[in-house]
């Protein structure tokens, strides 16, 4: 056998050691994501694997469509086209806070943001809050100005993760007669 120069034999060690460490690493690290067989039926087989990602606490936080491509879950809600005519606008005349409009929205996120757009009739004024599942979020504001606001949903995170919150947007008017308008105009969970 030929003389390499030591410093060649040194090199092979080194790289030796550090694939016998990498190789450690990856087989004792727990895993991220998890690839399972994929779901069969009597009338369709599928042969595409399944791609899931789970949190610390096994909730599914993502995975794929294999039936059509695309996105399986989270369900990302979008907002439907809304009337910009501020009469067609949810409201109240009520001089207590009333609730003019109502959704239910899964939980993914520990954080959600909401803008409402608000305004009240000429010569009227009048207020707007928001409940997530009758818990007051974020500030009150004067109809006129708009809601804007991004917080921690109320209840424990991890385990309503999945589960349905509901929001209410209220309404009340501070002057005698008149309407206060509201209409949601963006919603979306964020991280914390």
């Amino acid at each position: 056998m030929p003389k390499l120069p030591e410093d060649i034999i040194d090199r092979l060690n080194q790289m030796e050691r550090r694939l016998k460490a990498l190789s450690t690493a990856v087989n004792t690290r727990p895993a991220v994501n998890e690839f399972r067989p994929p779901v069969t039926s009597d009338s369709v087989t599928i042969t595409r694997p399944l791609f899931r990602v789970f949190d610390g606490y096994g909730h599914e936080i993502f995975s794929d469509d294999i039936m059509t491509g695309g996105l399986a879950r989270p369900w990302l809600p979008l907002m439907p086209p809304l009337p910009a005519e501020t009469t067609k606008w949810p409201s109240t005349s009520s001089t207590t806070f009333t609730t003019i409009a109502r959704c239910s929205n899964p939980i993914w996120q520990p954080k959600l943001r909401l803008a409402i757009n608000t305004a009240a009739s000429s010569g009227a004024s009048g207020q707007v809050r928001v409940l997530v599942d009758g818990v007051a979020f974020g500030p009150t504001v004067t109809a006129g100005t708009t809601y804007d606001y991004t917080g921690v949903l109320p209840g424990d995170m991890k385990t309503r993760f999945g589960q349905t919150m509901t929001i209410e947007v209220q309404a009340a008017l501070t002057t005698t007669s008149g309407t206060v308008y509201a209409q949601p105009v963006l919603i979306h969970g964020k991280q914390t």
